[in-house]
């Protein structure tokens, strides 16, 4: 976000009533307007392609593709785009697969207000907004998570890219295998990267010949 400046938010909610009162509480912060509105993920991704935005408040539920899905979307195309879920359900059922795919922070509408607003002025600081038990959750997923193979860590197209690029093949050659942009591959490609703690292809091929995920 750019200093100084009021922070520019999309809210994605197919609720009406919703979007009016999460409009009614952010107009009272002088920080902060509500500078877009989508009823469902794919005017999220529209409204993101039209305008500029310093942050998004997304839900789980809406027609058509669910929030994960589009938030899976969108983290390839705006990566550094901060992106608080705000969901009726749980925290339990949703917020660790939320975060790993990229969200920021998670909240249920049944929050205060004043919660929320706190939440939204974390994520748009680049940092990440989670409670306590929440925080508790996301270590011992963590720690269940060092006992597995690295390449566990990767969603299915994470290592479906992983093993392309094991096999030999270029960014570009992949991104047109996978009718995907060469901007996504490389996207995916750094991802791995950092779930997997490597720095470059040379290591990735030498992982996956070691767990024999790969044949020459």
């Amino acid at each position: 976000m750019r200093a100084g400046a009021v922070t520019r938010v999309l809210i994605a909610d197919d609720h009406a009533v919703v979007r009016r009162g999460l409009k009614e509480i952010i107009a009272e912060t002088p920080d902060m307007v509500v500078a877009g509105e989508a009823a469902s993920g794919e005017e999220v991704l529209e409204r993101l392609k039209e305008g500029e935005y310093d942050l998004l408040v997304l839900d789980i539920t809406m027609p058509g593709r669910n929030g994960l899905d589009i938030l899976k979307e969108l983290k390839t195309e705006w990566p550094d785009l901060p992106v608080l879920i705000l969901s009726i359900h749980p925290e339990e059922q949703y917020a660790v697969r939320a975060l790993k795919s990229g969200a920021s922070g998670y909240l249920t509408k049944e929050s205060a207000p004043e919660e929320l607003i706190t939440a939204l002025r974390k994520v748009s600081e680049g940092r990440k907004y989670i409670s306590a038990s929440l925080a508790e959750r996301l270590l011992r997923t963590s720690a269940a998570d060092q006992k597995k193979p690295l390449h566990e860590r990767l969603s299915n197209r994470e290592y479906q890219v992983m093993c392309l690029i094991a096999s030999g093949k270029t960014v570009k050659e992949i991104a047109e295998e996978l009718s995907l942009s060469v901007k996504t591959i490389s996207t995916y490609r750094n991802r791995i990267l950092e779930k997997m703690n490597m720095k470059n292809n040379a290591e990735i091929i030498h992982y996956a010949l070691k767990y024999r995920l790969v044949h020459f």
